[in-house]
């Protein structure tokens, strides 16, 4: 269930900045004043498109992959777990490799996609935690 709330939150702090950049909000929210220049710099696109969609795409399957584990034919599969565990995973190493590029390149820090990086490792994290029990609750037989 942490997992699915999680998504859900990943998936408005994504929907945010995806809206931003639509043109959908005039300006930014930003404590930190970067926000704006990390979403309009050159790195914020990865495979022709920009950041926020593929964030959107991952929190939303996340949300429905933990939505359908918490079924009740499915709370004694281990499926929802490894694909969650598989697609978090794909996040964290997305969103250290956007987080260094702030670091590293842009020199500007955006405190959505920090907060993005955080939901997305607090996801890996619990999925790790899943898939650990499961497999001592296999160990046990």
């Amino acid at each position: 269930m942490g997992v699915t709330v999680l998504s859900l939150i990943g998936f408005f702090v994504a929907a945010y900045l995806l809206l931003w950049k639509l043109g959908l909000f005039s300006e930014l929210a930003c404590s930190t004043g970067g926000c704006e220049t990390v979403q309009t710099s050159e790195h914020t696109d990865s495979l022709g498109l920009q950041v926020a969609p593929y964030g959107v795409a991952g929190f939303v399957s996340m949300f429905v992959i933990g939505l359908v584990g918490l079924q009740p034919r499915w709370l004694q599969r281990r499926e929802p777990t490894i694909l969650l565990l598989g697609l978090s995973g794909v996040g964290v190493a997305f969103s250290a490799y956007l987080t260094y590029l702030e670091a590293s390149v842009i020199h500007a820090w955006c405190q959505w996609c920090v907060a993005s990086a955080i939901i997305i490792s607090l996801v890996f994290a619990m999925s790790l935690v899943g898939s650990v029990t499961w497999e001592a609750v296999e160990a046990e037989g």
